[in-house]
C-alpha cells in the first residue's frame, strides 16, 4: 500500500470547473514538476514544504468522515501534480469503493491514460493547457488532448491577448470534445477583454469562469 505527501485536506466549494459552486473535500499533494509564473500554489511545490504521510486507508478514511459530515459525494486531488504521487490510482480506487466521485487537477504535462486504465472507475479530470505566459508550454503533454472525454474538463487560464489567441489554436487544431474554460489569471488580465476575445473568435462552445474562491476569500488565504 502506497504513502502519500499529504499537504492539506479541507472541504469548500469546487471554485472552477465544470462543478464550480458544489462542495467537495479537496486533498492537496506536495510536489510540481512545472513552475509556471502565475502559480497560486508555489507554496505547496517548495522542496520543503511541510507534509504529512498518509496511506491508501487514511485518506479514504478523511473522504468518508468529510462525506457524513457535509453531505459531499466528490474529492479533489489536486497540488502540486496529483499524478506525480506514484500510486494515485489506488486512491482513486478506494475513494469509488467508498461512494465517493474523483476529480483530479492536473497541469497537463503528466500522461493521464495510464491512472485511467489502472483505475477501475475513470475519475474525471480538469486539466489545464499552459499557455505562453505560464512559461511552461513546451512540458504539455499533446497526447492528452485527443484523451479527454466528455466527463472531463480543459482549462486555459489566461494571462494576456496572446493567451487567449494561442488558446484558440489548440482548440482548432485538437477540437476537444469535454467542456472547456478560459480563466483569467487573477489581477491580470480584464475578463471583460475575454468575453470580446470570445465573441470575436466565435467561441460559442467554450465558458469564461472566474475563481470563485478568490471573490469569496482573500485571494491569498489558504484552505478554501
Amino acid at each position: 500500500m502506497g504513502t502519500f505527501k499529504l499537504v492539506e485536506s479541507f472541504v469548500s466549494i469546487n471554485g472552477e470547473g465544470r462543478f464550480a459552486g458544489e462542495l467537495a473535500l479537496f486533498m492537496r499533494f506536495a510536489g510540481c514538476n512545472l513552475q509556471c509564473d502565475w502559480c497560486d500554489t508555489k507554496w505547496a511545490n517548495s522542496a520543503d514544504v511541510a507534509y504529512t504521510e498518509k496511506t491508501v486507508s487514511q485518506l479514504a478514511d478523511i473522504a468518508k468522515s468529510a462525506a457524513e459530515e457535509y453531505g459531499l459525494h466528490r474529492v479533489t486531488l489536486t497540488g502540486g501534480e496529483p499524478l506525480l504521487q506514484k500510486d494515485i490510482a489506488e486512491l482513486i480506487n478506494a475513494l469509488n469503493d467508498i461512494g465517493i466521485d474523483v476529480e483530479i487537477e492536473t497541469n497537463g504535462s503528466v500522461p493521464i491514460v495510464p491512472v485511467a486504465e489502472k483505475s477501475g472507475v475513470r475519475p474525471e479530470f480538469t486539466m489545464d493547457y499552459k499557455l505562453p505566459s505560464s512559461g511552461m508550454e513546451s512540458r504539455m503533454c499533446l497526447e492528452n488532448l485527443p484523451q479527454l472525454k466528455d466527463s472531463d474538463t480543459l482549462k486555459f487560464v489566461c494571462a494576456s491577448r496572446e493567451d487567449l489567441e494561442r488558446a484558440a489554436e489548440v482548440l482548432e487544431e485538437y477540437k476537444p470534445v469535454c467542456k472547456v474554460y478560459l480563466s483569467p489569471v487573477f489581477g491580470r488580465i480584464e475578463p471583460k477583454d475575454m468575453v470580446e476575445f470570445m465573441k470575436e473568435k466565435k467561441l460559442g462552445r467554450v465558458n469564461l469562469q472566474l475563481q470563485l474562491h478568490k471573490f469569496i476569500w482573500d485571494p491569498n488565504e489558504r484552505g478554501v
